[in-house]
């Protein structure tokens, strides 16, 4: 199985809904890998991840806080495909999906992973906590350190607090990138 087989992926009912795959941007071999849960409806209609209002406010942060820009990030998702109305993706979509994260997971080396929101870091650092309990924590797993921290959503809809939480766990990655 190769990573470019997952544009025609009908592993899942997502398929049935979807515009076109999600898989990545970016190179594989970057040293910040940002892990999302699923595209979102700009992502669905323009194939590439974080490229809404979310994905804005994320590479502002990243770029304030690790002088990275999004080029030299890989931003994919656990889940390839957009759920309907945007809906927290289900275990059997996540299970459909991992063949193809562990694909790129495979080329993810030396690298620090940033988790965003909840199904994201529960996937990526394999714990059933809440995001109180995830985020900033830095967990090393199948080779890679994982850092999670609230979805950039979560942040428009909350404001100011979560995104001064988000600057924090960015600084635990700045950390690891140095």
């Amino acid at each position: 199985m190769e990573l470019s087989e997952a544009s025609s992926c009908t592993r899942c009912a997502l398929s049935a809904t979807r515009t076109q795959v999600v898989i990545g941007t970016g190179s594989l071999s970057a040293r910040l890998i940002v892990v999302g849960e699923a595209p979102g409806r700009h992502e669905d209609e323009g194939g590439q991840p974080f490229i809404g209002r979310s994905g804005q406010l994320l590479f502002s942060l990243i770029a304030e806080e690790l002088q990275l820009s999004r080029e030299e990030c890989y931003v994919t998702n656990v889940v390839k495909c957009r759920p309907p109305d945007n809906r927290t993706p289900r275990a059997p979509e996540i299970l459909a999906c991992s063949p193809w994260l562990d694909l790129q997971k495979a080329s993810w080396h030396q690298s620090v992973v940033l988790a965003l929101g909840l199904t994201a870091a529960r996937v990526m650092v394999g714990a059933k906590g809440t995001m109180k309990d995830l985020h900033g924590v830095p967990v090393r797993r199948e080779g890679l350190t994982v850092v999670s921290t609230y979805h950039p959503a979560a942040a428009l809809r909350q404001g100011p607090s979560v995104i001064a939480v988000m600057r924090s766990d960015l600084a635990v990655v700045r950390g690891l990138l140095s």
